[in-house]
């Protein structure tokens, strides 16, 4: 393990539904309905995303940007002073079948504090004068939209993405637009310049009626009550990948849909070991380009969760920044 000073954390939607339970298959509604006060409804056993109960107390926050200060008896000292990410979605420490993972911040304590502790593996050096909020944003979104597109083989295509506007949804802009593919994101009507000067080539409003028979790939974090037209979006052969349900949870599905139109359906959690390796590459390589909405200090965690609940940004980017700078 290594010990890192945290230079900065940042909000993601996995902190939040963790703190409200919605993971609890007895929550059957979107994320909106219980982020304030919680959802009723959960149950204690499986309320975290793996299915399992939470083990309390526990220290949130996904992502986290910072320096190795100390090392365990095995990793080199040579790793002191090393500027690091942290893996988010982690199997070093997991058991189980070759699937088996964990959440940073989650089944072991996070980001959101002044030091926290890694396996080292799960701590890798980046290279970038990007910020320490800017890298912040990077593990947990950044990660989770680069392993949906490679686990649905993303190319030079049409490809449909929504949530746009979120943490997720606005890294896949850039990372399905880097492979060449032709971005259609769907968003608010007051985000859909932000969203086209990200590097989307269309939008669509979250009203509009969704054209049929017109994408290679849908990369969808929303599903609820729209998630048909997003199946009919796909031409015959398409792929439908998705990482989230903020829409609602539970969907309708023909399957004679899926078989008749051969259609694949990827869910991605599982990250393999280079999928965080290879974002920090597109990042030392000037790739990608940082987002960040606004920076907050760890004392004002409540506010900056406040402020990414409000969804008034682009990206999931409200950057909360260690005290201890």
């Amino acid at each position: 393990e290594v010990l890192i000073r945290v230079r900065a954390s940042s909000v993601n939607n996995t902190d939040i539904n963790t703190r409200t339970a919605w993971y609890s298959k007895a929550v059957r509604e979107g994320t909106e309905a219980g982020r304030v006060s919680g959802n009723s409804e959960a149950q204690d056993a499986d309320g975290g995303w793996s299915g399992e109960a939470i083990s309390f107390p526990r220290i949130q926050g996904a992502d986290c940007c910072g320096e190795i200060v100390a090392v365990g008896p095995a990793v080199p000292e040579t790793r002191v002073g090393e500027r690091v990410l942290v893996r988010a979605l982690q199997s070093t420490g997991a058991s189980g079948d070759r699937f088996a993972t964990w959440t940073f911040g989650s089944e072991c304590d996070g980001g959101f504090a002044q030091f926290t502790k890694t396996f080292a593996a799960d701590a890798l050096p980046v290279r970038s004068d990007w910020s320490d909020p800017e890298l912040a944003s990077i593990p947990c979104a950044y990660a989770t939209a680069e392993g949906m597109l490679q686990h649905a083989d993303v190319q030079a295509e049409r490809v449909l993405i929504t949530g746009a506007s979120g943490g997720v949804g606005s890294a896949a802009i850039q990372l399905a637009k880097r492979r060449g593919a032709h971005v259609t994101a769907v968003t608010s009507k007051d985000k859909m310049d932000s969203i086209r000067a990200l590097g989307a080539d269309a939008t669509l409003s979250r009203d509009d009626r969704l054209p049929e028979d017109a994408f290679d790939v849908v990369v969808d974090l929303v599903a609820g009550p729209r998630w048909a037209g997003l199946i009919d979006a796909l031409r015959r052969g398409g792929r439908y990948v998705t990482a989230g349900a903020i829409a609602g949870p539970v969907v309708e599905l023909d399957v004679r849909t899926l078989y008749l139109r051969d259609l694949s359906f990827f869910g991605t959690t599982f990250q393999p070991d280079n999928i965080l390796p290879d974002v920090i590459g597109y990042i030392e390589r000037g790739e990608l380009a940082p987002m960040t909405a606004e920076i907050f200090d760890l004392k004002d965690l409540q506010a900056a969760q406040q402020a990414f609940l409000d969804k008034k940004h682009i990206g999931k980017n409200r950057v909360t920044r260690s005290l201890s700078r």
